[in-house]
């Protein structure tokens, strides 16, 4: 646990940017908020730790099992035509990776995805939770 980090505290930093799916083996899916990629999600290990390698063996293998269950569900959920991982964490220090499904017709195809796109798509509550349902439908 890690005070500063906000998907160790529940101070609401979190919630303003994303909306949590469920818990898979080791980690918390989140759908983000911005949805230019639609079905972009964030898989975060449940425990804090700063780098991939830090984590056990086991604990690799259980959170890239559960990256891979979410990319397939996201994939599947909106057929998306290649799914784009990002896992940076230069100004949030907390294994996670981004699940970015792209379209060939869509936004940033053939370059590496935006982090925050200037379009900065919000959806309404009725979206999301259908976004979700889609999501946890496939998980």
């Amino acid at each position: 646990m890690n005070p500063e980090c906000m998907y160790c505290t529940s101070d609401g930093r979190l919630e303003k940017i994303m909306i949590e799916i469920g818990k898979l083996r080791v980690s918390t899916v989140f759908l983000f908020r911005e949805q230019t990629y639609k079905g972009r999600c964030v898989v975060a290990l449940n425990e804090h730790h700063r780098e991939l390698f830090q984590l056990s063996q086991e604990m690799q293998d259980a959170y890239m099992r559960d990256v891979a269950q979410t990319a397939r569900a996201v994939e599947q959920a909106f057929s998306a035509d290649k799914i784009n991982y990002g896992a940076f964490g230069d100004t949030m220090p907390h294994v996670h990776f981004h699940i970015v499904p792209k379209y060939k017709d869509g936004p940033a195809w053939g370059k590496m995805f935006e982090m925050n796109p200037s379009e900065n798509k919000q959806l309404t509550d009725e979206e999301y939770q259908e976004i979700i349902g889609k999501i946890k439908d496939c998980l």
